[in-house]
């Protein structure tokens, strides 16, 4: 979106000037309006376009469409990628299943042989068993306990390395999810919003054309109220201020003049030459100060119109 003015060359009005119309005015100027040209974000087929010059759109409103196919078939894409990086994970729980079943059984074991310790402890006390009954019976337990232990660390070590596995693969999910986050935006902006209140003054492209990424689409512009950019000399800049009420008056196209109340809202700091619209060479060598004056149109105000500019009440 790009905002330039049409910026009309105005005349300063010398007293002498305006006396000639037996009017007597503190400057002149021309009508001009802030003009926004609507681009194309996304390059592709324009598909609708509902735009038409002299419409009224409102702003925020979706006023057209460029393809967008091609996006969303790339984001289905990254979406599928997505899915399959599930696909390529590890499902750790068989393997340690195997190993719980390993270690159940040597659980029941272990408890075997400690009923059977208690057996032979019992009878080696009424001199029924021997030392070395008992003696193989503890080395037995230690050795299955030992047999545990490394089935336990086997179980930790089986699901560390199938989680570190999964992270890698699924680590891949983030930049996919970003990719079609950025995808889901550009799709979006394949619809043509409307950014401001405004008539269409000019119509660049038509449906169907095939528009390059800010291919200008159309130009619109807020003509409820209108700038006339006039100049005013060094003596009268010195009495200027911001929002001063002053009076701007058009042709009425019956030899008289319609008045308009006009507010200033802006008013140059750097002197210029008098543009060369003016027809005498002494005037063209004046200084003057541009200023612009806001003027709420009643629909007759135009762009390009010329209006005089009464400083004072």
């Amino acid at each position: 979106m790009k905002k330039h003015f049409i910026t009309g060359m105005a005349a300063l009005i010398s007293l002498s000037a305006c006396n000639n119309n037996g009017n007597k005015f503190d400057a002149s100027g021309t009508f001009e309006a802030e003009e926004v040209v609507v681009s194309s974000i996304q390059p592709g087929k324009i598909l609708s376009l509902k735009v038409e010059e002299g419409m009224q759109l409102a702003k925020d409103s979706i006023v057209g469409l460029v393809d967008p196919e091609n996006l969303i078939l790339q984001q289905e894409q990254v979406q599928e990628s997505i899915k399959a990086l599930q696909a390529k994970t590890a499902d750790v729980t068989p393997q340690v299943q195997l190993l719980h079943d390993q270690l159940k059984v040597q659980e029941t074991q272990l408890n075997n042989l400690n009923h059977e310790k208690t057996r032979i402890e019992n009878l080696l006390r009424a001199d029924a068993a021997t030392q070395k009954q008992l003696d193989d019976i503890s080395f037995q337990i230690e050795s299955l306990q030992k047999q545990m232990m490394v089935t336990r660390q086997q179980v930790a070590v089986q699901v560390n390395n199938v989680n570190t596995q999964n992270r890698s693969i699924l680590s891949e999910a983030a930049p996919l999810g970003k990719r079609s986050d950025q995808l889901n935006d550009l799709i979006k902006k394949a619809s043509v919003l409307n950014p401001v209140n405004g008539t269409v003054l000019t119509k660049y492209v038509q449906e169907g054309e095939i528009v390059s990424s800010g291919k200008a689409l159309y130009k619109i512009a807020d003509l409820s109220t209108l700038k006339l950019r006039a100049y005013v000399t060094g003596d009268q800049f010195a009495q200027l201020k911001l929002n001063q009420q002053v009076k701007v008056m058009i042709d009425d196209g019956k030899g008289g003049y319609k008045e308009y109340p006009g507010t200033i809202t802006w008013i140059s700091d750097k002197a210029e030459f008098t543009p060369k619209t003016i027809q005498t060479k002494e005037e063209r060598a004046n200084l003057v100060y541009a200023v612009k004056i806001n003027v709420k149109n009643d629909g007759l105000l135009k762009i390009g119109m010329f209006g005089e500019v009464k400083l004072s009440q």
